[in-house]
């Protein structure tokens, strides 16, 4: 497995996939034509059906910038590898100088065609990539999963994850001040300073005390960010990047956890998704929301579950219980912005990521698939998912939105004639 470093990335939003993987993408091909006069990029799959929703083509020519650059949207080439491919073609006086095909791979991540194999071996530092091998060497070794992880990275990581951290607090704080309107055509208006300033009165369910509605208002206050294109940590993906912060800081302060503590639950929850990543997948265009929320909702379940000093295997099974709970969920963007049902969906996973450590720490005996199995299956799952279903905002809620719009443009223009 990678390092867990590149897991956690540090950028502005709204999506890990379609905005930070393709300005990485453009960021390599610019390197390595810096004579070029002129580029082409070719979007295609669900980075052109929902590219422009998501920024694709505004973090592509920001990057490539001050060259002249030109974006085709190619949304009807079925034959591609990956759903998140780009082919970016360098000019110089007219005549092609080079061209090369990128995919787009979740988290910010990209392979380059024909390299996936030399790229993977350089960066390999785990040598462990199931949580059964993993279980195994820490039962061999006697130790916990967070000196498993300092095993196997540098002191370069630590480092990072405090910024990491930083940056999570940053983007809840900002977060909770902001009153207005998402950037985007849906005009959705920001709750969560509405949600964090709930008065008790408002909270009228009986188990939703003040800190659990302050647990969803900082899922919402980091998607927000991540929507406006604020800084956010791709938590595995800019889509899913409120639940983790947000079930950290409330850890912090419902267990009064120092700062130092939080960042081995930083490393703990990076390792379930390093191997989430591994050996499924953590791009919704390739394998639904699950790929995605459920993903961050496994990571934030395991952080969860080693605060509350529960066993190696009990965070594991807390993340299998949370993975297991979020199968077969589309992601299907309205309008391909990162907003329906992303921002609300955010904040629904972190109260369930608590909800899946708890339970486990009351029952843990019980399970018959472990987080293994659970990865499998979502990946299977997100094979057999509808193209539809995959972030090409052409089905679900998507669809829904598109037609009742339709229809209600169709009644008002009969009024207006």
């Amino acid at each position: 497995m990678q390092s867990i470093k590149t897991l956690y990335k540090i950028g502005y939003g709204p999506s890990s996939s379609h905005t930070m993987g393709p300005a990485n993408a453009a960021k390599y091909f610019k390197k390595h034509y810096p004579e070029a006069d002129a580029f082409i990029v070719t979007l295609y799959g669900s980075l052109a059906l929902t590219g422009k929703g998501h920024l694709t083509d505004q973090a592509i020519m920001h990057t490539l910038a001050p060259i002249k650059t030109t974006i085709n949207w190619n949304t009807v080439d079925t034959t591609i590898e990956h759903p998140n491919t780009m082919d970016l073609t360098a000019y110089l006086d007219g005549k092609i100088i080079g061209s090369i095909r990128i995919f787009s791979i979740g988290g910010g991540n990209i392979k380059i065609k024909g390299e996936e194999k030399i790229k993977a071996s350089l960066v390999k530092m785990y040598k462990e990539s199931s949580t059964k091998q993993i279980l195994e060497m820490c039962r061999n070794k006697h130790m916990s999963l967070v000196d498993y992880v300092r095993t196997n990275e540098n002191e370069a990581f630590w480092n990072h994850l405090k910024r990491v951290w930083k940056i999570m607090q940053q983007s809840i704080n900002i977060g909770l001040k902001q009153t207005s309107v998402i950037p985007g055509k849906l005009k959705l208006k920001r709750r969560a300073k509405i949600l964090y300033e709930a008065p008790e009165k408002k909270i009228t369910r009986v188990h939703m005390d003040k800190a659990r509605n302050h647990l969803m208002a900082y899922a919402y206050a980091v998607c927000e960010m991540n929507a406006s294109g604020g800084m956010i940590v791709t938590a595995p993906t800019c889509g899913a990047c409120g639940i983790l912060p947000a079930t950290l800081r409330y850890s912090q302060e419902l267990l009064k956890l120092t700062d130092n503590k939080i960042i081995k639950g930083l490393s703990v929850a990076g390792l379930v998704g390093n191997i989430a990543r591994t050996n499924g997948s953590i791009s919704g265009a390739e394998a639904g929301c699950q790929a995605e929320v459920g993903v961050a909702c496994a990571m934030a379940a395991a952080a969860f579950a080693y605060f509350l000093k529960l066993s190696n295997k009990q965070i594991f099974d807390a993340a299998a219980s949370a993975l297991e709970h979020h199968l077969g969920l589309t992601c299907d963007p309205v309008l391909g912005y990162v907003q329906i049902p992303c921002i609300e969906r955010n904040g629904l996973a972190a109260g369930r990521a608590i909800d899946a450590a708890d339970l486990i720490s009351l029952s843990s005996d019980h399970r018959k698939l472990n987080f293994d199995d659970i990865i499998a299956t979502m990946l299977e799952t997100g094979k057999a998912l509808n193209a539809g279903y995959r972030e090409t905002s052409t089905a679900g809620l998507a669809d829904i939105y598109n037609k009742k719009n339709d229809k209600f443009k169709k009644k008002f223009d009969i009024k207006i004639s």
